[in-house]
Order: C-alpha cells, then structure tokens, then sequence
C-alpha cells in the first residue's frame, strides 16, 4: 500500500503501435500510465532502476494468442524488439477506500480480487478486440456513493465503477467462480460493486493472436515508485497520453507524473 501498482503487457515493436490505440480507445479498462520505451525493460518515470523482466511476482507467457506459461522471470524471453506498457491498476485505489472506512474484502480476508470477464465488448482495432474483464468488490448499501466518489477521482487507474448491481447484465453468471482471482465473500446486504481491470488486454491478446505476448499474472503487480496520492491530480494539471510518434514507431514516455522514491520499492 501507498504506492501505485501497475498492470503489464509486453508486445514485439510491430504490434505496439496499434495496442497503444487500443488502449486509448478503451481507457477505462486499459489506462496508460508509461510506454517503455522499445527494448529497455526499465521505466523512466514510474520506476527508475526497476526491470519489468524480473520486479513482478509473476508473469504470463502468450504465443500466437495461447496462454502458454507463467514463470517468476522474463529475462531469457527478452529481446532489443518488445516494448513494455504499465496500466493502470485499481490496487493504487484501494488505500483511499481503507482510508475512508468502506469495505475492501479481498484484503480482509487475504485473497486476490475477484475478476470476471463481462459480455461488454471493447472499442476495437484492425488486431485487438475481446470482452472487458472487471474486478468487483462487494459493498454495503450505505458504503456504494461514497466508493463511487472516492475512486472517481483516480481515473489513471480505472476511476469509477462500471457497474453496480446485478452481476448478469454484464454477462457474469456465478460470482462464486471467477475467470481470475479468488472469489470473496459477500454478505447479505451487501451490493456487487464492479471496476474496469488491467487484465483486460489480456482477454484482447487471445484474440489477436501475436506471435509473443507477456502479461503479469493476473494480481501479481508492479510496484512502482509513486505514491498513490500523486494520481489525484487536477484536470488542469493532467497530462493526456500521446500518440505522437506512432508513424515512426517511436514509444517514447509521454506521460509525466512527480515520483518520489520508495524505500518498500520490490527490487
């Protein structure tokens, strides 16, 4: 806690332009916090001096679309060609719930967040399409406006929820057996409270089928070092993602954010 987590997806150069536009046309499910850039595994604003090779718990292997491993290393799978991306992640939001007293029952009881994948189709591109996955979180009736307007103000990582309520008007069947993660408890009273997920890109890697995709595995995160309260930024103040440079393939950062250096930092 304290400090912003990031989802991952790994692409060869060819493939990263045209991810890049699917993540601005879906931003709620695919917030862009930095693009690595091509063949450098170290982040330049989110994580100087940490190595998306080997700094998360554990990673996803896709080729030609197909889960094939998940392994606590990437650097034997690393090449000059791929081109790293952090995504937002809703864990960076998870403290200001604690903070304000509202429920978060994953933690409570020790699991990874629920996930689900949902009948809501994402923006699409020529490659890249699929379902959006949503984590939920459940909430007591009393404890719902007050999440909403807390997360709301973290639109870098998924911002507000999606949906509220009934679990099968966006496709999911049985809230006891999630797609990923663990399912939690939810008591009677409470309200299934749902959020646009990182995890979603990988439900788009399946469908456009590139030859090498790697991904975190599905709550192992990175760790960055920015602190959580730094996203809370006013409209003014934010910087929206570039596309510049797309023609010449050229993934250079261009989303600035004040960092301040983590002695909890897992490198």
């Amino acid at each position: 806690m304290g400090y912003v987590q990031t989802n991952l997806v790994i692409l060869p150069s060819r493939w990263a332009a045209e991810f890049l536009v699917f993540c601005q046309q879906n931003p709620k499910p695919c917030p862009v916090l930095e693009v690595l850039d091509q063949g450098n595994p170290e982040p330049q604003q989110f994580a100087p001096a940490a190595d998306i090779r080997t700094d998360l718990p554990r990673y996803r292997v896709f080729r030609d679309g197909e889960l094939v491993e998940e392994r606590p290393d990437i650097k034997s799978l690393w090449t000059d060609d791929l081109v790293g991306f952090l995504i937002g992640c809703s864990f960076s939001f998870e403290e200001a719930m604690l903070k304000a007293g509202l429920t978060v029952r994953h933690i409570e009881e020790n699991k990874n967040v629920p996930m689900y994948r949902t009948t809501l189709n994402c923006q699409p591109t020529d490659r890249f399409s699929g379902p959006m996955v949503v984590s939920m979180r459940p909430l007591p009736a009393d404890q719902i406006a007050r999440a909403v307007d807390i997360t709301g103000r973290y639109a870098q990582v998924h911002g507000a929820p999606l949906h509220i309520g009934e679990p099968a008007e966006i496709g999911i069947k049985d809230l006891a057996t999630p797609d990923y993660g663990e399912a939690v408890t939810i008591h009677p009273g409470e309200t299934p409270v749902f959020w646009a997920c990182g995890v979603t890109p990988q439900a788009a890697i399946t469908q456009a089928k590139p030859e090498l995709a790697i991904t975190h595995a599905p709550g192992c995160m990175l760790v960055t070092d920015v602190k959580n309260e730094s996203l809370l930024l006013q409209p003014q103040d934010r910087t929206e993602f570039c596309v510049s440079g797309l023609e010449s393939q050229s993934f250079k950062r261009s989303h600035p954010v004040q960092t301040e250096a983590s002695p909890e930092s897992r490198r």
